[in-house]
C-alpha cells in the first residue's frame, strides 16, 4: 500500500481490496464483517433502536480522542439513550485523496478499540475516495442498532412536572477542547474531550430504576439547547440551578477568556436524566459509582409554570431564560 490514500483505493478493484483487508479488517474484523457481503445478517429480536449520524469534526485528532473513536461513542450513546443495548454499527467513510494512510489507520484502530470497549460489532461498511479538496480529510457516517430493554423507552416528550433533572458530569469539555486544538490555543491548564461510550452505565441505570422519563446526551448546542428541546417536546418548564451545574475550572476559565458559555458547548460523554423525584437519589448513587458519572449532580426540577421554557436560577438568586442556541456557535465540533 502507498503511504497516502489514492483515488485507486475507492475504485472497487484490487487497490480497494488491499485497503479493506490490510487496514479495515485488521482493526475492525469480526465474523460477520469478515464475510464481506453486500449486507450483514443480524440477530435482532423484538423492538430495536436505530440511529444514524455523520462525523465531520475538525481537527480529526484532538486530546481525548479522534474522529474514529468519536464516531463509535456518538452512535453508541444515541442508541443507548432510548433505553437500548447497542449491538451493531455500520460505517461509511468518505476519504480525501492524499490522506496519510498512517492517519487513517490510527482512526480505524481507535474505532476498533472503542467498539470492543462498548461491546458492539462493526458489521458493515463502505469506503469512498474523492479527489483532493472535495472533502476535508475524512468524514464518517454511522448507523447504530440495538435492542430496547425498557417497557417504556425514555423520550424527549415524557418529562413531567415534579421530575428531577440530573446531569452525569461536567459541561463543555469536548467543545472547548476541539476549538482550542483547531485554533492552536493554549490554556493555563490542559483540557481534554469527554468522548466516551455511556452504554454500560445507562444499561445499569435503566435496569435498576423502574421509571426514567428522559435520557438525552447534550451534544451540539450543549446543555441549554438540549433542555430547551425537552421543555418544548414535553410542554413543561425546566428550572435549572446554576450553582449545581458542574463545569471544570479550566473549561470555565477558557470560556471566560473566549467569551463562550459552557452551557452551549458540545459534550460527547455526558447525559441528562429526567425521572420522578422518588428515584432521583438512587439514580445519582448509580451514576456516581461509575467513573463516567462520578461528577453527576442534580441540576434542576421540571415544573408547569412556564411551559416550553428553560429558566436558570442564578447563583445570586435571580432568574433568567436560557434560550435555544441560535445558529452555529462552533461548526464541525463532532
Amino acid at each position: 500500500m502507498s503511504d497516502k490514500i489514492l483515488l485507486d483505493y475507492g475504485s472497487g478493484g484490487k487497490a480497494s481490496q488491499r485497503l479493506v483487508s490490510e487496514l479495515f479488517l485488521k482493526h475492525l474484523g469480526n465474523d460477520e464483517l469478515n464475510r464481506l457481503n453486500d449486507a450483514a445478517e443480524l440477530n435482532v429480536s423484538g423492538r430495536i433502536a436505530v440511529s444514524t449520524d455523520s462525523f465531520t469534526v475538525d481537527p480529526i485528532f484532538f486530546p481525548g480522542g479522534n474522529i474514529g473513536s468519536l464516531a463509535v461513542h456518538g452512535t453508541v450513546n444515541d442508541v443507548a439513550m432510548l433505553g437500548a443495548i447497542p449491538r451493531y454499527i455500520t460505517c461509511g467513510y468518505i476519504i480525501e485523496e492524499g490522506l496519510p494512510v498512517a492517519d487513517l489507520e490510527k482512526i480505524v484502530e481507535a474505532m476498533g478499540e472503542a467498539a470492543r470497549h462498548a461491546g458492539v460489532s462493526i458489521v458493515s461498511g463502505d469506503t469512498k475516495v474523492v479527489p483532493k479538496g472535495a472533502v476535508d480529510k475524512i468524514f464518517i457516517n454511522t448507523t447504530g442498532i440495538g435492542d430496547i430493554i425498557t417497557e417504556t423507552p425514555p423520550a424527549g416528550d415524557l418529562a413531567r412536572p415534579g421530575d428531577a433533572i440530573l446531569i452525569s458530569g461536567t459541561m463543555g469539555d469536548h467543545g472547548l477542547t476541539v476549538l482550542g486544538t483547531r485554533e492552536g490555543l493554549e490554556f493555563e491548564t490542559s483540557v481534554e474531550s469527554d468522548s466516551a461510550a455511556l452504554n454500560h452505565l445507562l444499561i445499569k441505570l435503566v435496569q435498576e430504576i423502574p421509571e426514567i422519563h428522559v435520557l438525552r446526551d447534550p451534544t451540539r448546542g450543549g446543555l441549554a439547547t438540549t433542555m430547551n428541546e425537552i421543555a418544548i417536546s414535553s410542554d413543561v418548564c425546566c428550572e435549572l440551578e446554576e450553582a449545581g451545574i458542574p463545569v471544570r475550572p479550566e473549561v470555565a476559565g477558557g470560556c471566560s477568556f473566549l467569551g463562550l458559555d459552557p452551557l452551549y458547548l458540545a459534550n460527547e460523554g455526558k447525559f441528562l436524566c429526567v425521572l420522578p423525584e422518588e428515584h432521583a437519589e438512587k439514580a445519582l448513587q448509580i451514576m456516581q459509582a461509575d467513573d463516567l458519572g462520578k461528577d453527576a449532580r442534580r441540576i434542576g426540577t421540571v415544573t408547569d409554570t412556564n411551559p416550553g421554557k428553560v429558566v436558570m436560577i442564578t447563583k445570586l438568586g435571580g432568574k433568567r431564560l436560557l434560550n435555544m442556541l441560535e445558529g452555529e456557535q462552533l461548526p464541525r465540533i463532532c
